[in-house]
Formats: structure tokens, sequence, C-alpha cells
């Protein structure tokens, strides 16, 4: 463990002082031996002391990369991790030219922006709760010029939605068990936001509304990518079983854990309703 139990105390701090002082990486290296004025060096302690209550780099910065691209973030949004570039990898995998997509419970928008970043002619519409949150996402959108061919609602799942089908149905959903949520990491507990973290009391509450409703707006053939919990695999992967979906797969991540579930719509073998 680093200093004051960070393990990555030196570069926390190499990046608070870059931040607070509006250099560079090459400025910091460059000038390392010029004096810091008085209200430069306040505003670096400042953020020096957020970060020893455990507030993250990242949320101190207001910004976060995910996918080779930067987002910004704010306290409704969840702070992307790089576990759920896998979810963005299969999108863009099962994806077709000129397909639909939905983001359910976008956050920062990191999700469908860095799919449409990577992919022209595919359009996608976001769904979020929190209006905060959707304040991120707009300025994200904006920020990587994706505007024209992506739409936010604001909205609980699919009640928002106007009528229409996509071809893939993403969503990165809350997932913790709420009696759990209290166990996690300080860094997570206290910062990142309740509504993104807590998925009821045995967590799968998300996965059941994403199961049992996704098929009235799915095409023929049209997919469903659902990041998971480590332990999650088998319990999803049931509840789109049960709910008529085929071709229902368990995807790891590069740790060689469960991380996204896969479920197809076929015509005829989906349960409605």
């Amino acid at each position: 463990m680093g200093r004051q139990g960070f393990v990555t105390a030196a570069l926390d701090a190499k990046l608070l002082t870059q931040h607070g002082l509006g250099m560079t990486a090459l400025d910091l290296a460059t000038r390392e031996n010029q004096r810091v004025d008085d209200a430069g060096a306040e505003r670096v302690a400042s953020l020096m002391q957020r970060r020893l209550t455990g507030e993250s780099v990242a949320r101190i910065i207001g910004e976060r990369e995910f996918y080779g691209l930067g987002f910004a973030l704010n306290a409704a949004t969840l702070e992307p991790r790089p576990d759920t570039e896998l979810l963005v990898d299969l999108a863009l995998g099962a994806m077709s030219a000129a397909g639909r997509l939905l983001d359910l419970g976008t956050g920062s928008g990191c999700i469908p922006i860095s799919i449409l970043a990577n992919m022209d002619g595919i359009s996608a519409v976001a769904v979020e709760l929190s209006t905060q949150a959707l304040e991120a996402a707009r300025a994200n959108m904006v920020r990587h010029g994706v505007m024209a061919r992506m739409t936010l609602i604001e909205g609980n799942w699919f009640d928002s939605l106007p009528p229409g089908q996509f071809d893939l149905i993403v969503s990165n959903p809350p997932y913790i068990a709420s009696a759990t949520v209290e166990t996690l990491a300080g860094e997570v507990r206290d910062f990142d936001p309740r509504l993104a973290l807590d998925g009821g009391p045995d967590g799968l509450a998300p996965y059941r509304i994403i199961a049992r409703q996704s098929v009235g707006w799915l095409t023929e053939n049209g997919q469903v990518l659902v990041e998971i919990g480590h332990d999650q695999g088998a319990a999803v992967s049931a509840l789109f079983l049960e709910a008529g979906f085929e071709e229902v797969r368990v995807h790891q991540d590069l740790a060689g854990l469960d991380r996204v579930v896969r479920a197809h719509h076929v015509k005829g073998g989906v349960k409605r309703g």
C-alpha cells in the first residue's frame, strides 16, 4: 500500500497537481522546480484533502477515460470502469450498418457514445432517470460529436420510450444487492450514486424488467447485452431464458470473471408481457 493507504498515491498526487495548477504532464515534468503561488498551492491542497476522504481522482477532476475517450462526470453519474469496455466491444460486433441502439440507464452516456464514435451510420436512444446525469450525458454527446445520431430521454427504463424498435438493447444497470451496498469500498459506497448501484434485495430487479420488456422493443433477431456482477451469470441468464430468449450466453472479462450476458430475440420464441 502507498502512503495514507492509497496504492496509487504518487500518481494521484501528480494528476491532482496537474489539475490544480492547470498544467499538462509535460508542463509538470519541465517546470517541477518552478515556485507555485499561494492560490495554486491552496487549490492543490484542497484537491489532496478531497482524495484523503476517499473520493476518486476521476471524480475530483470531473472526468474519466473510457474506451479511449474522455467523459465528464458529476455526482449523479457512475464512474465508468474498464470492465464495461467489454460491453462496448460486444455491441460493436453485434451492430449492423444503419442499426438502432437503445441504452437503458445511460448515466454519463459512455456506452452509447463510445459505440457511436466507433461506428458510423448507426443511431442511439439513451434513457436515464436522473436529470443531473442527463446533463453530463448531453455534454459528452456534444464533446464527441454524436448529437445528430443520439437522442436522450428522461425516464425509468422503458416507461417513457416512444414506439419503435431497436436492433440492440444494452445496459449496465444497478446490480448490487441493497444490503451489500453498505459493505462496498468507501470510494464506491460514499461517492458513486446509490441509484446506479442498488439493484434491489437480490440485485436482480433491473434484469427482471429488461428481460420481461425488451421483446416489445427489439427487431426480429435483435439482441440484448447487459453487464452483470461476477456471480450473477447463471441467475441473469435464467431470467432471459425464462422470458423466452434464445442463444443466451455469458461473456467473461479479461480477468476471467462473468461480466456480460447476451440474449437473442428470435421471432415467435419470446414471451410477451
